[in-house]
């Protein structure tokens, strides 16, 4: 017994020093988080973080030391090095956040920083609003959603997407971006690593690092078309990675993988077998050739889809995820423990919803975006023009050009813009969003080339 004593002891040394050694650590990433917020650099640097990788899988060889654990462990300190440098970081959200709050004030805030349609929910949906009480949905339901509710989404996405899928495929969530927390916290275990192509809604990643996720960032370029390459992805696979986050049309530059490139990305996946997360809330805003994920019938797959921007029902936070039967039963888990079901009067609006057509919905964004496209070639911003989705991401070569100060400044004139740094390491960047009505982008887009001219 004394044997046994005397080794928790020495193991709650070891223990103890290693806590004091994370706090120096920690001391130490604030100061670097400090630097970079001064010169601008990016929050995760993807180069040293592969140098340190090598040494750490290096001095498991030499002293014998599990890889696996040595690296799960290495993901969980970087991952705290990145949350004690992101305190100050500004997206979409918060310029959001800010533009409403003037708007309290009295102030005139034009809203071009949110992908929030301007436009009503089809009239369907106020029908459906005044009769779910006397049709009785008020009740606790299943947490995957209403049986109805899925049958007829399942039928609507085996019609529009040429698959077949049943319901029980399909999760019901509040809003697309709970299918996704759902699917990255109960599919991915802390010290397990998750790929994004950035440029990226910021959401795949602040989930992923709430769960432990760490994320292996892949950089795309303007140069480029914001394509990634099959060769970044496959240097970015290692035994830790567990799933691959793919959102075409993209959020923020409106990009879609040529159909080559995403079919050897999918092929790859499968070699590597990983989960691919594949956020489809903005096909309904495409302008050209586009494949679902579901058309690869891969069992591994998990697709997220969304009322909010089809259907312009932002306030009703209702959307969807498509998946095997396996990986609902675990997502529906989670969902279960956090909100017991969704609202089923919603899910009842929603279900009628799915009989509107929302034809109209995408010939208006298409045309306010067309409207960006060409106020932004006078002024000669440097974007590519989208393939769909509802915005504009440019870049401002101007020396010194910071997007959230930018946006910041924008706001006090009345414009609410959306900083590049929300959605990757972008800051001389900003989103434009295609929103609002034709004569309001006009003047939106007056007071940013008035602002960018001084």
């Amino acid at each position: 017994m004394s044997d046994i004593n005397e080794l928790r002891n020495r193991m709650d040394e070891v223990t103890l020093e290693m806590i004091k050694m994370l706090k120096t650590r920690t001391n130490i990433a604030k100061e670097i988080g400090e630097i970079k917020k001064n010169t601008g650099k990016g929050i995760t640097d993807e180069i040293r973080e592969d140098n340190l990788r090598g040494k750490v899988i290096a001095l498991c060889k030499d002293i014998d030391l599990d890889e696996a654990i040595a690296t799960k462990f290495l993901n969980f300190l970087l991952n705290e090095s990145i949350k004690v440098q992101s305190t100050n970081k500004q997206t979409h959200l918060s310029i959001f956040l800010k533009a409403k709050s003037l708007e309290q004030e009295g102030k005139k805030i034009i809203h071009m920083e949110v992908g929030e349609p301007d436009f009503l929910p089809p009239t369907i949906v106020k029908n459906a609003l005044e009769e779910v009480f006397d049709k009785g949905f008020l009740k606790y339901g299943q947490a995957k959603g209403m049986p109805e509710f899925r049958e007829s989404l399942a039928k609507y996405i085996c019609e529009k997407f040429n698959t077949n899928i049943t319901q029980d495929n399909i999760i019901v969530s509040p809003g697309a971006r709970f299918s996704i927390f759902t699917a990255i916290t109960t599919l991915l275990n802390p010290g397990d690593e998750m790929i994004v192509i950035e440029p990226a809604w910021p959401a795949y990643k602040d989930c992923a690092l709430n769960s432990g996720i760490k994320v292996r960032t892949i950089n795309t370029t303007i140069e480029n078309k914001w394509k990634p390459s099959l060769e970044q992805i496959k240097n970015a696979i290692n035994s830790n990675t567990k799933m691959i986050v793919l959102n075409y049309p993209n959020n923020p530059t409106g990009m879609i993988l040529d159909e080559k490139l995403q079919d050897d990305i999918i092929d790859l996946v499968r070699k590597n077998d990983l989960y691919v997360l594949s956020d489809e809330i903005y096909s309904q805003y495409v302008k050209t050739s586009w494949k679902s994920i579901l058309s690869y019938n891969y069992e591994k797959s998990i697709v997220t889809q969304s009322f909010s921007k089809s259907h312009a029902m932002t306030g009703f936070r209702i959307g969807y995820g498509i998946a095997s039967a396996k990986i609902i039963e675990k997502m529906a888990k989670l969902e279960a423990l956090c909100l017991t079901n969704v609202s089923e009067p919603i899910q009842y609006v929603a279900m009628k919803a799915l009989e509107a057509d929302i034809s109209k919905n995408t010939n208006t964004v298409q045309k306010r975006l067309e409207v960006l496209t060409k106020m932004a070639r006078e002024m000669e911003l440097d974007f590519v023009v989208p393939d769909g989705a509802m915005y504009i991401f440019a870049r401002i070569n101007q020396e010194g050009f910071d997007g959230t100060q930018f946006a910041n400044s924008t706001l006090e004139k009345g414009l609410a813009i959306a900083p590049g740094e929300g959605f990757g390491d972008y800051k001389n960047f900003i989103r434009i969003s295609a929103c609002q009505d034709e004569k309001i982008l006009v003047e939106g887009m007056n007071i940013l080339r008035d602002m960018i001219s001084e």
